[in-house]
């Protein structure tokens, strides 16, 4: 086989003992620095030859970054941090940003040579390489400052190719468990492990090989780089200790500095700490040396006593010179013996250098290591009060193709691509709605058992929410819930601790939403409006039962269009079964009418307003459109998210246009370059005389009506609707022309009664009042709004409609015939009628056209009543015997007017009650007349006719 076919490893291998190694590993380092060197040892050409073939180019990636969630603070205009996400807790800085003495503690360390060498150090090489030749299975130090940042972009690189691993059949088809989920082959973590043993700890010829391919890769690199450009890249790229990479992450973790301000003690206990960061790091209480996964301590003795050893000969030698006391030498060596012994190495080789005086040595030395931890923010945890926002904005990015074609793809640039995510929250609302849970929604409360037998056996678990979107923008103002936040596995099944956003779905927040109750009737309404009904119509919202629904959309349980039918006659009730009334539907969703509500979707079509919903984007929290089956889904009994009914009503304030809801508002790369961000989008879905007369109608509930309790009376114009699911879930939706707020309080599972359990004197399912109430609040305080604009006068006009004429029918009958034509009716007390007694002798207002809505008074006739006649035009005395001759027996002269005729003869010219009025036989008739002479003025005459003086 011709030699440029050759492996390392075959050549390597072929090379017998120690002796043959050291001389092939002389001559390859000698080649690297003068390549015209003569060769004569055959195993010493082929060495060479294979060393030329390995490969010279190192592609050096972007570093791994933590991605960076920022909210915009209102006092400033400025991002400010809410968390990081990272697997790498790394911040890159220039080069300047380091402290000069952090570089000399490096190198006087690690590579005194560094500025003097061409990528390789011979001398710390060859050394090396015979201790690996000796059996050592970890790789021994001594390698350039070039070839470990070779080493660290090696092992990144295998890092970011890391995935899952998954077992697959002969079919190449992935292999799932019994439940289903795919069987792991290779796990992530222990393919990130493997990285970093296959790059440090491999023996034999492999691990020749890889120190040779190492220092390729350097020569090369620093024939590509500056010094200086390549001392910045390890400082950037090394590790720490767990998660912490890069100096700058390591001077704040273990030192709540930065990399630019570190002192001499500090940067001497980092350059020592990087050597076997893991074994050396100072984040943990018991000592210095750990395992890798920071768990185990191995430096303390058997009887649990810090083993100092003699490695602390340095103080010791400082003790007896006089320069420190022996309080100073044990006060030093206290706590972080191993890691100490290192930074006095650094120390000395500093002082050997040249590069600190004495007297900056005696004074590290003297030091006591002092971590001033300060943890990575990494995760929604850290972000304090905005945890489920944060949570929320996370799961966009994990699940929005936006951010990569597979889940692993988002997964790995979330937590190393370096995103800097500029999100919509505002901490102004945030705060608000965070602090308002905090008061009147505990996160761990004991729900009293419903007694609805549908629910019996599952113990309830309280859960709240509350979310606002911007009107005209869907920007995502505030995300607040009452549990803990917590992504901890042992939490899962705590009642109090959660990490599902129940103000998200399930794509965004994991969430499988609630029932959303009656504020579910904005569709019936806005189908309502958009058929051309007026809010002012007059509808039969009694209780009874509704017998049947249109239905023109495909079933959702598959087949054609049929329309619901009630067959088993069932009636489903008002809220504490109220007998409803004849109203319209301004009053019937101010005081949120189910049955005003049904009497309205009669006229409709259940297909039509499941298509309004969706267009204003309500849907499941599967993404799915909901289900209109039958009358209870028009109150709401569709799981729904909160954050998609906030959407819906922002949609009724924003002019008809709905806007996707958007919890981000930017998206930069590492460097600031903007990347594409998740698209949403607004559209007009209706027409804005629509969304004007329905706001005219959901106005009233926010006074005076059901949403009262939640209004913050701030001068503000609101809209809103309350909603409510048997015992177990309440809603509040509210808002103004710029902010929408939707209020969620109930069982996350379970049957819970919310109606009958209390936080002290407050009943459960008026909390969503409180919290309501606080975050419009705060929301209208930052965000001003104006009125809502006048309703379309054709939408809201007075509907006139015919009154019958009932009189004569039994009062039953007419009851019916009333009631039935849309009236309600009020019986009132007995009348004198001429009708039969006990039939209707009056009705209030008499028969013809009426205002939609009216109420109509029957008055039983006692049988007892007399037609008056008519006698104007009478003589007087006429007048009253046609009266008295009717029947009527209690007759007198009314009022008298003066003629100038100069007729003496009186005539009738009316009577009170007036002609052909019903009366009683004893009532009072008096007659009107005129006269001449009325006798001083004007009066009447009298009962007897005569003057009344």
């Amino acid at each position: 086989m011709p030699d440029t076919k050759r492996t390392a490893t075959g050549v390597l291998g072929g090379l017998a003992g120690l002796v043959g190694l050291s001389a092939a590993a002389g001559v390859l380092i000698a080649a690297t620095v003068t390549p015209a060197v003569a060769i004569t040892s055959t195993a010493a050409e082929r060495a060479i030859t294979m060393f030329d073939n390995l490969p010279s180019v190192l592609e050096i990636d972007q570093l791994m970054l933590p991605s960076n969630f920022y909210y915009t603070d209102p006092n400033t205009g400025q991002p400010a941090l809410m968390t990081k996400f990272l697997e790498q807790d790394r911040t890159q800085v220039e080069f300047d940003q380091i402290a000069p003495v952090m570089y000399d503690a490096l190198l006087s360390s690690e590579d005194p040579r560094y500025y003097q060498h061409g990528g390789i150090d011979l001398i710390g090489t060859a050394r090396a390489l015979l201790s690996n030749a000796k059996g050592g299975a970890e790789t021994q130090g001594a390698s350039s400052i070039s070839q470990q940042y070779v080493k660290n972009v090696l092992i990144q690189k295998c890092e970011q190719d890391a995935k899952t691993e998954y077992e697959v059949d002969k079919d190449g088809n992935t292999v799932l468990d019994d439940k289903g989920n795919p069987v792991v082959k290779v796990s992530r973590e222990k393919a990130l492990l493997d990285c970093w043993t296959d790059a440090t700890t491999a023996e034999g010829p492999e691990g020749y090989t890889r120190k040779l391919q190492e220092m390729r890769y350097a020569i090369s690199l620093e024939q590509k780089y500056s010094k200086n450009d390549i001392l910045l890249g390890y400082m950037n790229i090394a590790n720490w200790g767990g998660v912490t990479y890069g100096i700058e992450s390591a001077a704040r973790q273990y030192f709540g500095t930065t990399a630019a301000n570190l002192t001499v003690a500090q940067a001497a206990t980092l350059a020592g700490m990087v050597q076997n960061p893991n074994n050396y790091r100072i984040d943990k209480p018991l000592g210095s040396i750990w395992s890798q996964d920071g768990t185990t301590s191995f430096n303390k003795a058997p009887d649990g006593v810090i083993d100092e050893g003699a490695n602390l000969v340095a103080l010791d030698n400082l003790v007896k010179s006089g320069e420190i006391t022996e309080e100073q030498r044990f006060a030093a060596a206290d706590g972080y013996t191993s890691t100490k012994v290192r930074q006095l190495y650094v120390l000395s080789r500093m002082l050997d250098d040249g590069k600190i005086t004495h007297e900056q040595y005696v004074e590290a030395a003297v030091w006591p290591i002092t971590p001033n931890v300060v943890d990575a923010q990494t995760g929604c945890v850290k972000a304090v009060g905005m945890e489920y926002f944060c949570q929320y904005v996370k799961d966009v990015i994990l699940h929005d193709p936006a951010f990569g074609e597979t889940a692993e793809d988002r997964r790995q640039l979330l937590d190393r691509g370096g995103l800097n995510v500029y999100t919509t929250l505002d901490p102004r609302v945030q705060a608000a709605a965070q602090q308002s849970m905090a008061a009147n929604a505990p996160a761990t409360i004991e729900l009293r058992q419903s007694t609805n037998p549908d629910f019996a056996g599952q113990p309830g678990v309280f859960g709240a929410a509350s979310t606002s979107v911007e009107a005209s923008t869907g920007r995502i103002l505030s995300i607040a819930q009452n549990t803990i936040f917590s992504e901890d596995a042992a939490y899962a099944s705590t009642p109090g601790y959660s990490s599902l956003v129940y103000a998200g779905n399930e794509q965004f927040g994991t969430s499988s939403g609630a029932p959303v109750g009656s504020t579910f009737k904005l569709f019936t309404l806005i189908d309502w409006l958009e058929k051309g009904h007026s809010v002012n119509e007059t509808l039969n919202g009694t209780l009874h039962v509704f017998k049947r629904l249109k239905n023109s959309c495909n079933s959702d349980f598959g087949g054609e269009p049929h329309d619901w039918v009630n067959g088993g006659n069932t009636l489903i009730n008002n809220f504490n079964k109220a007998k409803g009334y004849i109203g319209t539907p301004m009053r019937f969703t101010k005081e949120s009418l189910n049955t005003g509500y049904f009497a309205m979707a009669e006229k409709l079509d259940l297909c039509d307003i499941k298509n309004v919903a969706t267009r204003m984007g309500v849907t499941l929290p599967n993404g799915k459109e909901v289900k209109m089956n039958d009358l209870n889904s028009i109150i709401g009994t569709n799981n729904v998210s909160p954050l998609a009914v906030a959407g819906a009503y922002g949609t009724v304030a924003n002019n008809g246009t709905y806007c996707q809801p958007q919890a981000i508002d930017r998206v930069t790369d590492s460097k600031g370059v903007d990347l594409p961000r998740p698209e949403r989008t607004c559209t007009p879905v209706i027409a804005p005389n629509v969304a004007a007369t329905a706001a005219y109608a959901l106005a009233g509930v926010m006074n005076g009506g059901t949403g009262s309790g939640g209004n913050p009376y701030d001068g503000t114009q609101l809209i809103g609707k309350t909603g409510t699911h048997e015992e177990l879930q309440t809603w509040m939706v509210e808002s103004s022309t710029r902010v929408a707020s939707a209020t969620w309080v109930g069982n996350v599972q379970g049957g819970g009664d919310v109606f009958k359990t209390y936080n002290g004197r407050t009943q459960l399912s008026t909390v969503r009042y409180a919290v309501a109430k606080d975050v419009q609040r705060a929301a209208n305080e930052a965000y001003p709004a104006e009125n809502f604009a006048a309703p379309d006068d054709a939408l809201t006009k007075v509907q006139l409609i015919d009154l019958p004429n009932v009189l004569g029918m039994s009062m039953q009958d007419a009851q019916a015939q009333l009631e039935d034509a849309g009236f309600t009716v009020e019986v009132g007390s007995e009348t004198a009628s001429n009708q039969p007694a006990g039939t209707v002798g009056a009705q209030s207002p008499e028969a013809g056209k009426v205002a939609g809505g009216t109420t109509v008074t029957i008055s039983p006739s006692n049988g007892k009543g007399i037609s008056v006649p008519d006698v104007s035009g009478r003589s007087l005395d006429d007048a009253k015997r046609a009266l008295r001759a009717a029947g009527f027996g209690n007759v007198n002269d009314g009022q008298c007017t003066p003629t100038k005729d100069g007729s003496k003869d009186p005539r009738a010219t009316g009577t009170n009650p007036a002609a052909n009025a019903v009366a009683d036989r004893n009532a009072s008739i008096s007659v009107d007349y005129t006269a001449s002479d009325c006798g001083g003025g004007g009066g009447g005459r009298g009962n007897n006719g005569g003057g009344n003086g």
